[in-house]
């Protein structure tokens, strides 16, 4: 007997690495960076409508593996995400990904994609639109500090959205800073190599930390950070693992995505529990202030939210159409009869 064969019903869109690439490519990475914070921001200000949850981890000596679901009440998306740092030393990513939609009032799938990638890229994204309300009015120089996966997708993100011309590189291995640098050499950017994260941050309006390493860390101290700097504190996400001295968090002023995550995660970890932070939808939304003068210190206190997944995919989702850059797959079961599973089964024989 011939298997019945899947409806259109039983197909979702997949988009694999290679199609992601294609994708990125097709639309241009910094187009793509504009316009994945432009929609990370849209949702940003509709943050009352979204269910929210601290991300559901598993913790090993090794790694975290972690499940990060919202949904807007029409529609669900989650990402899974690790973060295992010793990868490196065996040729392996520190943090793979892949994510889902789904259309709410039914449960189906709308989207099945890799985001490895996408979450390089919708990190950058939420740097850059956190930076344009937290940093420096017309800041040009950024410093890099951390060279790895996401180095070059942060130096993109702040070119194509703040304009800087600028970035000052260090890392602890100095083949990182060099791959870094030779992947930007055609990006417009200004490249300088430093030894030392002192050497990074002088003259540097934006600070980004991105460090592998779970541990509690000092890439930062006090005695380091001026006045009117932004500090784009990325590296910091799990709970023993933090890149900044907490007195420089006695000076600024904190911002975060999801308070409750962000205490147990991020730089705030620190701190007593009633240390004061400000939610970057507010800042979005007009409801709080961002940046008040140029004295200030911002610190933006960046673990990635599930929110910002559910923007990504929303975004992937919307630009695949008539594009060709994904593939369907047939992983829903969708007997003739909705009642009638065992006989579709039945049919296969």
């Amino acid at each position: 007997m011939t298997a019945p064969q899947p409806s259109a019903k039983a197909f979702v869109p997949f988009v694999s690495v290679e199609t992601m690439m294609r994708l990125v490519h097709h639309i241009g990475i910094e187009t793509m960076l504009v316009e994945l914070a432009g929609t990370i921001e849209a949702d940003f200000r509709r943050w009352d409508v979204f269910d929210k949850t601290p991300r559901i981890a598993s913790h090993s000596n090794d790694g975290v593996i972690e499940l990060m679901p919202t949904s807007d009440g029409e529609i669900y998306a989650f990402k899974y995400v690790n973060g295992h740092p010793k990868n490196i030393a065996q040729g392996l990513q520190t943090v793979t990904a892949f994510g889902l939609l789904a259309q709410v009032s039914t449960g189906y799938p709308l989207l099945l994609a890799e985001m490895t990638l996408l979450t390089a890229l919708r990190t950058a994204a939420t740097s850059a639109m956190a930076a344009r309300h937290l940093a420096p009015k017309g800041v040009t120089t950024m410093a890099m500090i951390g060279n790895g996966a996401q180095a070059e997708f942060q130096a993109l993100a702040m070119k194509a959205l703040l304009g800087i011309k600028t970035v000052r590189l260090y890392d602890i291995d100095p083949q990182a800073t060099e791959k870094t640098r030779r992947n930007l050499t055609r990006s417009g950017l200004e490249l300088i190599t430093c030894n030392t994260a002192q050497a990074a941050i002088e003259g540097a309006g934006i600070i980004t930390t991105c460090t592998a390493d779970k541990q509690y860390a000092t890439i930062l101290t006090d005695n380091m950070v001026g006045a009117g700097v932004h500090i784009n504190a990325i590296g910091g996400d799990c709970p023993g693992k933090t890149e900044l001295h907490k007195d420089i968090l006695l000076r600024a002023d904190t911002f975060v995505e999801y308070s409750p995550q962000t205490r147990i995660e991020g730089e705030i970890q620190q701190m007593a529990e009633g240390y004061p932070v400000t939610e970057l939808w507010q800042v979005v939304s007009g409801a709080m202030a961002g940046r008040r003068d140029q004295n200030q210190i911002t610190l933006f206190d960046s673990v990635g939210f599930a929110i910002e997944d559910f923007s990504a995919l929303r975004y992937v989702h919307k630009k695949l159409s008539g594009t060709g850059f994904s593939q369907d797959l047939d992983i829903i079961a969708d007997p003739d009869d909705p009642r009638d599973l065992f006989g579709m089964l039945q049919r296969a024989q």
